[in-house]
């Protein structure tokens, strides 16, 4: 029973990680990639689907991303969804050819995005003290059921905390890394 609350634990941790970096991937560091335009959602015979659904996205060199739509007369919503994204980008259009330049960030916007960068870290700290929070009150609820002893309680939040803080440390490691890779120019 234990062992189980803390791999869930485990496990939710990772998950929460795996999220930050992919949250990370999305914030650009000046270079074109793909994955910039995930978020972008175009409206297609009345619903809205990703850009990616409509077209085919690639990285023409490190600083365009080239869109290739799929129908002609999709192009014009395709422009219009990532301008009105908020992503800051212009696109160019050249019949069922999108054409994206990526600007070169300013001190200013790598300043921002570093700000961007640490809420989303932050977030993901604040899920996984809930997470531990979660653990602790199941260990709770089996101690005041008299499933396990105290001394058992006790152990198990001890092995949750290095969890934690392992992960926590993580955290700060890729918070860090992505810091750097921001504000190198």
């Amino acid at each position: 029973m234990l062992t189980e609350i803390q791999q869930d634990a485990q496990e939710r941790m990772k998950k929460t990680i795996n999220s930050l970096e992919n949250n990370f991937g999305k914030i650009r560091a000046g270079r074109a990639h793909p994955s910039l335009l995930e978020q972008v959602q175009v409206e297609y015979y009345g619903s809205m689907v990703p850009l990616s659904q409509v077209g085919n996205i690639v990285a023409e060199d490190s600083r365009t991303l080239k869109v290739s739509v799929w129908e002609k007369d999709m192009s014009a919503a395709v422009e219009k969804a990532i301008m009105t994204s908020d992503l800051g980008l212009n696109p160019q259009s050249m019949g069922q050819v999108i054409r994206i330049p990526l600007p070169q960030l300013t001190e200013e916007r790598r300043l921002g995005l570093v700000k961007v960068v640490r809420d989303e870290a932050e977030q993901a700290k604040v899920a996984i003290r809930n997470i531990r929070r979660d653990a602790n009150s199941d260990f709770k609820e089996l101690l005041k059921d008299k499933e396990i002893s105290e001394d058992e309680a006790r152990k198990a939040e001890e092995n949750v905390q290095k969890l934690t803080d392992a992960s926590v440390k993580s955290v700060d490691e890729k918070l860090a890394n992505k810091e750097n890779s921001l504000l190198e120019i």
